[in-house]
């Protein structure tokens, strides 16, 4: 039996478990907010065109309007001035946003603090207790932040001083970007970077080094908590856009289990 047809009859007999890591997108969805003089991109909304009536007797359809990177979204190379020459969101290579899943718990630090970053020795210490991270992984890092993201204010977590949600130092970012033989890094909060990165050096780390490097980020993912720490496959899937820095994504996990 082929590969292909091994893992469709383990979906068939339900020994593949299947995980929608995607926020829903709707107007409600919490998007980032950028000071000024900084632009904003517009928040989602949805038109209809045609309802079983008059203007559509038979069908129903919409007009969608959207930013790139709202709701659950990836980030291609050329979102960021340090991958300008690099891919955009509809030359990404299929057979790097398909691979395996690490799942990385920084919840309980989260919680604790949340203006927590991610450094390098936060990252070594896992490899040591759980091994190194595979070629063309996918490392998902959980802070237990989508359990905000019914709630705008929560989900920001904004004040005068700016936002306050976790993300990772100008070194780990940098490291992640040079040192690991992975596709990209995916998050549970707005961005890939931390709420308060632009006062970091350089600025929006994560995004700096990672795009510049030619890896990608996704975000407002859900349910990492439902995945293991390794064995999960994910599988992102963007819109294509010709020239797009970055596109709505649907993105998926595939866990096996054991069966009575």
């Amino acid at each position: 039996m082929s590969p292909v047809h091994s893992f469709l009859s383990s979906l068939a007999a339900g020994t593949v478990e299947l995980f929608d890591l995607t926020a829903p997108l709707s107007a409600q969805t919490p998007t980032l907010v950028l000071p000024e003089p900084f632009a904003n991109l517009i928040d989602f909304s949805i038109e209809e065109v045609s309802g079983y009536n008059e203007p559509g007797p038979f069908w129903k359809h919409h007009n969608i309007h959207t930013g790139e990177h709202i709701g659950t979204h990836i980030d291609a190379p050329i979102h960021w001035v340090s991958g300008r020459e690099g891919k955009d969101v509809s030359q990404l290579d299929p057979e790097r946003l398909v691979g395996p899943a690490v799942v990385l718990d920084f919840s309980e630090q989260s919680a604790a603090d949340p203006d927590f970053l991610i450094d390098v020795e936060h990252l070594v210490a896992w490899q040591e207790e759980h091994g190194p991270f595979p070629a063309n992984s996918w490392l998902l890092f959980r802070t237990g932040w989508d359990r905000f993201d019914h709630d705008k204010q929560a989900f920001l977590n904004l004040d005068e001083h700016g936002s306050h949600t976790p993300g990772f130092t100008a070194e780990c970012a940098k490291w992640i970007a040079e040192e690991l033989d992975i596709s990209g890094v995916g998050v549970e909060t707005v961005g890939i970077d931390a709420g308060n990165a632009g006062a970091l050096n350089p600025p929006f780390p994560m995004h700096h080094f990672l795009l510049g490097a030619d890896k990608y980020g996704i975000t407002s993912l859900k349910n990492l908590d439902k995945l293991p720490t390794h064995g999960a496959l994910v599988v992102v899937a963007p819109l294509p856009i010709v020239g797009g820095t970055g596109a709505p994504t649907r993105v998926l996990a595939m866990v096996g289990r054991n069966r009575p």
